[in-house]
């Protein structure tokens, strides 16, 4: 595994981590909301192929957002399309988890004769929030900036660290939590503690809601054969209905049940999902 740092079109610099293999086939792995490059740590050497992974913007080791700015959907997007040209061989593979389905999944409608594979892992959005109203939900976003910006309360330690992990991910061993905290944190300026890489401001409520159809405008001109993956064990997924509901739209798509995870599924069950990736290739 190799990290490189590199100066995007869209002004922001990416930290992208790439596995080395001959051949002509690239994956390239999409983390999801809140999590970075290195959780693929354990599925990209079993891939046998080229690998990159990208941390997004303000994740991991990436760029946050200069002052003034915010983080919008389509921005991860426009960053994808230019580490997929510098990185990416003639066969390419896109696979995005959770969030980062969406944005592999807007990618591939927007450039749908490059991919030759697109996986989505749990990675066909969140709830529909087109009855949402927006006036309230702005004023929670504007209010928010406030709280995003003041100092965050530091972590004593990794292993304080880690327990958070597995809080929120109860299938999360121990030793793996410990690693992810350790290339997910960074010791704060004062040198008291310890606190996530990535931007607080996603932590914010953005103004922009999802919309199913909006969605459905990209997933329809997907070309390529997709792969979606739901967890058995997952607490994050749609309905049954709604998922398949989703699913109609890409023309070309496998959906499979992957046993023993949750929605963090790369965690969970690397080799499994390793063997379901590798034939996409």
């Amino acid at each position: 595994m190799r990290s490189h740092r590199i100066a995007l079109a869209t002004g922001i610099t990416y930290n992208v981590l790439e596995w080395e293999h001959p051949g002509d086939t690239t994956f390239v792995l999409i983390h999801g909301f809140l999590d970075l490059a290195y959780g693929w740590h354990e599925v990209a050497p079993l891939l046998d192929a080229h690998v990159i992974a990208p941390d997004l913007r303000g994740h991991g080791d990436s760029d946050w957002i200069g002052a003034g700015g915010y983080y919008h959907y389509m921005d991860y997007v426009a960053d994808l399309d230019d580490v997929i040209a510098r990185f990416a061989r003639k066969r390419l593979v896109v696979v995005g988890h959770s969030m980062g389905g969406g944005v592999a999944a807007y990618w591939c409608g927007t450039r749908p004769e490059r991919p030759h594979a697109l996986a989505l892992l749990e990675g066909l959005g969140p709830p529909d929030q087109s009855e949402v109203d927006l006036a309230p939900r702005t004023a929670q976003w504007i209010d928010a900036w406030k709280r995003a910006r003041t100092k965050p309360k530091p972590m004593s330690s990794l292993a304080d660290a880690a327990a958070r992990l597995r809080k929120h991910d109860p299938l999360l061993s121990e030793a793996l939590s410990l690693q992810l905290a350790e290339h997910g944190t960074r010791r704060t300026q004062a040198g008291d503690g310890l606190v996530w890489k990535h931007d607080p401001l996603h932590l914010t409520m953005g103004p922009y809601l999802f919309r199913r159809e909006y969605a459905a405008q990209f997933w329809r001109k997907v070309a390529c054969p997709t792969l979606v993956v739901d967890a058995a064990q997952s607490f994050m997924n749609l309905p049954d209905a709604e998922r398949a509901a989703r699913r109609a739209y890409l023309a070309h798509h496998r959906h499979v049940t992957l046993e023993g995870a949750g929605h963090m599924m790369q965690r969970h069950q690397p080799a499994p999902l390793a063997q379901l990736l590798r034939s996409l290739a």
